[in-house]
């Protein structure tokens, strides 16, 4: 894994620790593994940060923060992997899982215009409300699983070729 090429972008602890949106959490970053970037915290980082981006919920850097503390990997990229879902690719992501969630639920998909009402909303959450969700479950859990087991083997691969240059060194 490229670690020196991830930390030079990574921020330094003591600026999340003072954000004002994760000062809820209090001593809880202090746990040493939420900062660090080691061959466990890397891919569950990247499991919990791809599963928030597929949610489609209000404060997801908050959340993914939360999910970092609860399962002790480094909180930095989780909460800036949920910068996958932004407002390029949000409409494209969200009408996916719409798809496939009405597929699972062997729903024919509707047509439907957005609106940005909230009467919209109170009108879209009986209809196209439990395929959206059960899709965004369903595709935050597959990309939560590659991104873990990815970032785990190129983990492993990146120390197999530092394990082979050492040797043909000697």
């Amino acid at each position: 894994m490229p670690k020196k090429f991830i930390e030079k972008f990574m921020p330094k602890p003591e600026t999340l620790r003072n954000h004002k949106h994760l000062q809820m959490f209090g001593k809880l970053l202090h746990k040493e593994n939420l900062w660090a970037l080691n061959r466990r915290s890397a891919p569950a980082a990247f499991a919990v940060g791809l599963f928030v981006a597929w949610l489609p919920i209000p404060f997801q850097m908050v959340f993914a923060a939360a999910l970092a503390i609860v399962f002790n990997c480094n909180l930095p990229i989780a909460v800036a992997l949920v910068w996958i879902t932004n407002p390029v690719t949000m409409p494209f992501m969200f009408y996916a899982a719409y798809l496939l969630g009405a597929k699972i639920l062997s729903h024919p998909p509707q047509e439907f215009a957005f609106e940005a009402t909230w009467r919209w909303v109170e009108a879209s959450v009986f209809t196209i409300g439990p395929p959206f969700m059960l899709g965004c479950l369903v595709l935050g859990s597959v990309f939560a699983l590659i991104g873990y087991f990815l970032i785990k083997t190129l983990w492993r691969y990146s120390i197999l070729l530092k394990w082979k240059s050492r040797k043909s060194l000697k």
